[in-house]
């Protein structure tokens, strides 16, 4: 029996990477989607693979920095589908991972904090004022580098922003009687465009393969993270498996924050 037959997810930065993985998982166990994305034909790519596969989907143009678009967003899913009841609050930037502290421009934390921490403020409130009546779940992409240092400054920030925004709200809804929980996830290095982009910004390191060959070091396990690896962990938190989870971080790190 699929675990989220008749649910209804969203899923932001759903055209690729661990948005993509976790809107396939999703829709593979029952549930209908909403994939959103900046780029809407790369959310589009996630949608056809889904129907493909006998899944029900739609693809939304998504800026996850602006408060209107939220609302749309919401309400169009509230109308094509009747209910709101898990959002993966997905989208992110590296942004300026890399760089000396001394050389980041103001504008450029700004930007990194409007994607990761201000707009899953955004998608928590919307969430919220969605689900207070009927429940839901709230997953919020958070990193290891929410837990720990060595990101960069901003980068670093923004995620351990989204680790304490995700209890504060898990406490919020619990107080207020409201039906949602609220958790994060933590991922450690998973071989994503966005992770092999790093490489021009680590020294001594020249290429994807030595930067692959670096991270892998780091990591207990013995290999990086495939998207796969959160998907299934973002599968756990929206299912009822996981009911009296609310305000925790789940850590699938390989092993990196354990040495």
């Amino acid at each position: 029996m699929a675990k989220l037959g008749g649910k209804t997810a969203l899923v932001t930065g759903g055209g690729s990477g661990l948005g993509e993985a976790s809107s396939e998982i999703l829709a593979g166990e029952g549930a209908s989607l909403v994939v959103t994305d900046v780029n809407e034909s790369a959310a589009q790519h996630t949608v056809d693979i889904i129907r493909q596969r006998g899944g029900s989907a739609i693809s939304l143009a998504h800026d996850v920095t602006k408060k209107d678009e939220w609302s749309k967003v919401v309400q169009t899913t509230l109308r094509e589908f009747g209910s709101l009841d898990v959002l993966v609050n997905n989208a992110g930037v590296s942004g300026t991972s890399g760089l000396p502290m001394e050389d980041i421009e103001f504008e450029a934390w700004r930007e990194v904090m409007s994607v990761n921490l201000d707009a899953v403020f955004m998608g928590c409130q919307e969430a919220i004022i969605a689900m207070k009546d009927t429940g839901g779940s709230i997953i919020n992409i958070s990193s290891i580098m929410g837990i720990v240092g060595g990101a960069g400054a901003a980068y670093n920030a923004s995620k351990g922003g989204v680790r304490l925004l995700t209890k504060s709200v898990a406490v919020y809804c619990g107080n207020n009687g409201y039906p949602i929980r609220c958790n994060s996830i933590h991922p450690g290095y998973i071989w994503t465009p966005m992770v092999r982009n790093v490489v021009d910004f680590v020294p001594d390191v020249e290429s994807e393969e030595e930067l692959q060959a670096m991270l892998i070091e780091r990591h207990p396990i013995g290999r990086l993270g495939v998207p796969d690896d959160i998907a299934n962990g973002v599968l756990f938190l929206a299912s009822d498996a996981s009911s009296f989870m609310t305000g925790s971080e789940l850590v699938i790190d390989g092993g990196y924050t354990a040495v």
